[in-house]
């Protein structure tokens, strides 16, 4: 097995690419070791000392250090526990806790709609390449929330990527939208 390694726009995050699906649909967001217990991966990469956080996406694991952590030591490590993982043939995220990106109860209007369809096409398939997601939270009075995840979560560009690049193309395509932010 080769697992390719690429840079992120955020230093504190690699891109691990194992040549094979790691998740069938969706994504997983672990932010701590304590959120892992569903992710026999993500367990195993929390136990590497220095992993701050793990992100799951369709094809691709990121991994993002600890400030004081350098990468010549982590990598290795990391490398050698996805090919421990997948030489084991556990799973990636046991089935049965599977998150859902479902629309909340209620939200599904159309603007909603095409906000989703919007993010879904344009939006997510590019932070996927940087080594993230971006998960729609809500539209409230004009304002549509949005959480970063993986490699784009606490990223030195989030911010100007949320505000330039998504809140422009948002609201050229959907004028009701007066302002993008990130979700609490």
């Amino acid at each position: 097995m080769f697992i390719q390694t690429e840079a992120t726009p955020n230093p504190a995050t690699l891109k691990f690419l194992p040549g094979s699906t790691v998740m069938e649909s969706g994504t997983a967001n672990f932010t701590a070791s304590d959120e892992s217990a569903r992710s026999p991966l993500a367990q195993r990469l929390f136990a590497i000392e220095g992993v701050a956080g793990v992100f799951l996406g369709t094809d691709f694991i990121t991994a993002t250090k600890y400030p004081d952590n350098d990468w010549d030591a982590l990598k290795p490590r990391i490398l050698s526990a996805i090919m421990d993982h997948y030489t084991s043939g556990d799973l990636v995220v046991n089935a049965d806790a599977m998150e859902s990106s479902a629309v909340p109860d209620g939200e599904q209007s159309e603007v909603v709609a095409q906000i989703r369809e919007l993010i879904d096409t344009r939006v997510r398939p590019a932070v996927a390449q940087d080594g993230g997601d971006i998960v729609f939270k809500g539209f409230e009075d004009g304002i549509v929330y949005l959480t970063m995840q993986g490699a784009c979560a606490g990223c030195p560009s989030s911010s100007a990527t949320l505000k330039h690049g998504i809140e422009n193309m948002l609201k050229y395509y959907i004028p009701e939208i007066q302002e993008v932010r990130a979700a609490e």
